[in-house]
């Protein structure tokens, strides 16, 4: 290994020479603005936020010709200081996921038996042998069981055993930054990821009575529901303040195992539906229930329930099939819309996995994007990443080198995908309910300003970064981090810097 990263090194210095002056000679000699828009200080002051715990870069990109865009720097407000990006850092993970794999990458789930099929029984066990993918989701699932019935298989007389050798054992660690461990968004990576691992409970009044529905997904062979909620006359504000959620099992060591999700308390008329997310199973029990679940939902049956384990697909086994998911363009596109951790999490594990080989560990999915990184010329010291995900207390990038990685990706065949992925403002994703009043001024223009930003969210870390396309058509890219126990006030902040930019904020009259 170390004679492997040696190799890559030798190889990046000259092409990070040439980068430094590609980079110096795409930015145009011009006076950059050094202070912050005035809307944007007033912010600052008014929420309690001082300016050196924000870092600000914004250039202008231009096409100079189809497929060559150059830069200049409009704004730089210690913009070369590395700062904890959060979610942003989930455009790094992506923009390399999607360059190095290609967009119409996809994850492979290969299903394995020691057994035969005979007038429609698989005599045997299944053998589920995971490579990431990180949407395998119900419908997927279904299509999985089509495939299997396609094979003559009508009933399974046989075990489930779960092959999560892909990853190394350290990355699937449920640790977490806040202790939240129910919380979905804490879920670790596995390479038979099922559904996030997430229970979804949906709850809101009955049409015909004064009761309350609950349902759920995805559906759980042996899950069923104890509802004893109460209703009450009260608005929907902080409606999980009053519920009491408890999941009944005997163990996780049989996965087959009846479980009883019960749900007390109370619960406001006024909600119209609402979605109660938690992580609450082992991964076995999951992915087994899960399974059985879909199976019997396609028709199967089971001559007696499974009880999935973890182990090692057999030498012996033979492949029954190979199941592809969703394609990586579609993940990124859920990744950076919705700001899906474990999603990102486990594209920068397939970058480990694809290119130096399983298991796949994080820090080789470092070593993977760091040479990227150098390949295009771009050399970001201070560069931290522990997951990829931003969900991370040392993660860290500066504004600067994200705005270069914004530039960069404008040059890069993917770039258009990679535009396309990220939220829009006042539209959908983690933007959807932002700048919804900035963007009604434009509404009488033909061809209207948008701002696709990704977001980023800790406890005192507030970012954005993304492009934005102002009024008279100018391409920006804008990163501001803020990092400061105050920094869930910075919203306003950032909200009053992308108007600037949508109204062409860095023009001479205005940039004074």
């Amino acid at each position: 290994m170390q004679q492997f990263i040696r190799h890559i090194v030798s190889l990046a210095l000259p092409i990070l020479w040439a980068g430094f002056c590609f980079f110096a000679l795409t930015v145009k000699a011009e006076e950059i603005r050094t202070t912050l828009p005035q809307a944007v200080t007033r912010s600052l002051e008014r929420n309690q936020i001082p300016k050196d715990a924000v870092s600000i870069s914004v250039i202008e990109i231009e096409t100079t010709h189809p497929g060559k865009n150059t830069s200049k720097n409009i704004l730089d407000w210690r913009a070369t200081e590395a700062m904890n990006p959060a979610s942003t850092m989930k455009l790094l993970t992506t923009l390399a996921g999607l360059d190095i794999l290609g967009p119409q990458y996809r994850w492979r789930t290969n299903i394995y038996t020691d057994g035969v099929i005979r007038q429609g029984v698989l005599k045997g066990n299944l053998y589920l042998q995971g490579t990431g993918d990180p949407k395998l989701i119900p419908e997927e699932l279904a299509k999985l069981m089509k495939s299997m019935q396609a094979l003559g298989i009508q009933k399974i007389n046989g075990n489930l055993f779960f092959d999560r050798t892909a990853y190394a054992p350290s990355v699937m660690e449920h640790n977490t930054i806040d202790g939240e461990a129910l919380r979905a968004y804490n879920v670790p990576p596995d390479p038979l990821l099922y559904a996030f691992r997430t229970l979804s409970f949906q709850l809101g009044k009955s049409r015909t009575a004064d009761f309350i529905d609950i349902s759920y997904t995805p559906a759980l062979s042996q899950l069923k529901i104890d509802n004893q909620m109460q209703l009450v006359d009260q608005p929907c504000d902080n409606w999980k303040n009053d519920i009491r959620f408890n999941l009944n099992s005997e163990g996780t060591s049989k996965t087959n195992q009846p479980l009883v999700a019960q749900f007390s308390g109370a619960f406001p008329s006024a909600c119209k539906g609402v979605n109660y997310n938690v992580v609450a199973l082992d991964a076995n029990t999951f992915l087994t229930q899960g399974f059985a679940a879909a199976w019997e939902k396609s028709g199967g049956a089971w001559v007696k329930a499974p009880i999935g384990k973890s182990g090692v697909t057999p030498l012996a086994a033979r492949l029954l099939l190979q199941f592809e998911g969703l394609s990586l363009a579609d993940d990124v596109l859920d990744i950076n819309k919705y700001s899906n951790n474990v999603m990102a999490r486990q594209v920068l594990l397939t970058l480990a996995l694809e290119k130096i080989g399983k298991p796949a560990t994080t820090s080789n999915g470092e070593l993977v994007i760091q040479s990227w990184l150098k390949q295009n010329s771009l050399d970001f010291p201070g560069l931290v990443i522990e997951n990829g995900s931003g969900l991370s207390r040392n993660e860290a990038i500066s504004a600067e080198q994200m705005n270069q990685l914004l530039f960069t990706a404008r040059n890069l065949p993917v770039g258009e995908i990679f535009y396309n992925s990220l939220p829009i403002a006042g539209t959908d994703g983690t933007m959807k309910n932002r700048l919804m009043t900035q963007l009604r001024k434009f509404l009488h223009l033909k061809k209207k300003p948008e701002a696709r930003i990704k977001t980023g969210s800790l406890a005192d870390v507030r970012t954005i970064s993304g492009y934005v396309m102002s009024k008279s058509g100018k391409l920006y890219a804008v990163t501001s981090f803020i990092n400061h126990p105050n920094a869930g006030r910075g919203l306003e902040a950032h909200d009053q810097l992308l108007a600037w930019l949508l109204e062409d904020g860095p023009e001479p009259k205005q940039a004074r």
